[in-house]
């Protein structure tokens, strides 16, 4: 079956970092778009990065030069390196993958894993 699993989240104050992970199993990644969402309280579930499966990336406005995504498709893993993190960062998020074909389209999801910045 198909499992996206997130972990490294946590609590860490502003100006510190966090490098989630997410860990695909049951399909075969390398073929996939990931990317990396988030939803905060009282708001809608916005992209954060995605990189293609040539390694193309993109990022929200918001987290340019601060976030990183990454892929290793030995591992079937996806990160997503946070660094001068903000408050305004402060959401659950979720690892996606995503993939179109002719005759179908793949749409996978995981649980989201919580990243609270606060001091």
């Amino acid at each position: 079956q198909v499992q996206l699993v997130e972990s490294g989240g946590g609590l860490v104050q502003p100006g510190g970092s966090l490098r989630l992970s997410c860990v695909a199993s049951g399909f075969t990644f390398s073929t996939y778009t990931m990317s990396w969402y988030r939803q905060a309280p009282g708001k809608e579930r916005e992209l954060v990065a995605g990189i293609t499966s040539i390694g193309r990336t993109n990022y929200a406005n918001s987290v340019k030069g601060r976030f990183t995504i990454s892929r290793d498709n030995a591992l079937n893993t996806v990160y997503l390196q946070q660094n001068s993190l903000k408050p305004e960062d402060t959401a659950v998020y979720y690892c996606n993958a995503r993939r179109a074909t002719l005759s179908k389209q793949y749409d996978y999801w995981g649980q989201g894993t919580q990243v609270t910045v606060s001091s």
